[in-house]
């Protein structure tokens, strides 16, 4: 997740990664071959050399996916150096494989130097050229451009990801296209993208967290409220973030529910201090008749 709050995806979703490392360990070393059969015709008349093509293929595609997945995970441990080297030799086996450059476009932007962010971006139209339907690129190029604050280009992007039925991280993309839609000021098309994400996933709370926000500024205290604790309910025991428990603040003041207000407003003092909400909180204090939005 970038500093926007948007989500890039770092795994090919087709791979699990404890069968990769098995492939891996055999066709990473050269002791990992097949025999020659005696007969070099099989039962069709085809010449066996068609079907050693084929596999040999399909082998290449196989470690461009593996290498591509565990490029995946060091990127997720911070570690780039390692995340290049599997990329390389993602690329060698697959030169037309789509999700290597998409992570490669991750792990680029990921360092974040101006020359390997142009690099990155790249990497990305590279990756949507070799495969349009690959949503996945779509998303992160989203994510990238919303990163170089290339806004209108970015919901572009989440757009076609998030209209993609059948792509798995299409709650993300509808989540990445409202919190773009908030940096262009346009609000309506924000609330469209954050409703159109609980249609997909019901169990969604980062769009719960953000349509709570949006509904407290209109002044829609009753729907934020039963989105609040739908949010509560979803959590459960899990610790609540500073953006959660401002909210309940929020709440509770227009409620005029003085107690819990004041006990969200300990909470985030004593557990987050340091944070933006608890900042804004402590202005507030100093001044009771402000508005609390």
């Amino acid at each position: 997740m970038n500093g926007d709050g948007l989500i890039n995806v770092v795994t090919t979703r087709s791979t699990k990664l404890f069968v990769s490392m098995l492939v891996v360990s055999c066709f990473g070393l050269t002791a990992c071959q097949t025999t020659k059969t005696v007969s070099s015709i099989n039962y069709q008349g085809t010449p066996t050399g068609v079907d050693s093509k084929k596999k040999k293929k399909s082998e290449k595609q196989d470690i461009a996916k593996i290498r591509t997945a565990l490029a995946g995970q060091y990127i997720r441990q911070g570690q780039l150096d390692a995340a290049q080297r599997q990329l390389e030799i993602a690329f060698k086996a697959n030169r037309r494989y789509a999700p290597a450059y998409d992570m490669m476009g991750v792990l680029l932007q990921q360092e974040g130097s101006q020359l390997n962010l142009k690099k990155a971006e790249k990497n990305f139209k590279k990756a949507i050229r070799l495969d349009r339907n690959f949503m996945q690129a779509h998303n992160n190029y989203g994510v990238y451009l919303s990163y170089m604050k290339r806004y209108q280009e970015a919901a572009q992007q989440f757009e076609i990801a998030g209209a993609s039925l059948g792509y798995e991280g299409r709650t993300g993309a509808l989540e990445n296209l409202g919190r773009t839609y908030l940096k262009l000021h346009n609000k309506p098309a924000a609330i469209k993208s954050f409703m159109r994400a609980l249609e997909n996933n019901s169990n969604s709370i980062v769009a719960r967290i953000e349509l709570i926000d949006l509904l407290i500024k209109n002044d829609d205290y009753q729907k934020a409220r039963q989105l609040f604790q739908e949010v509560q309910a979803l959590l459960g025991k899990r610790p609540l973030s500073p953006r959660i428990m401002l909210q309940g603040a929020k709440l509770a003041q227009s409620s005029q529910d003085i107690k819990s207000r004041q006990e969200y407003i300990q909470q985030l003092l004593s557990e987050y201090p340091l944070s933006k909400e608890a900042k804004l909180v402590k202005k507030w204090l100093r001044n009771p008749s402000a508005t609390w939005k």
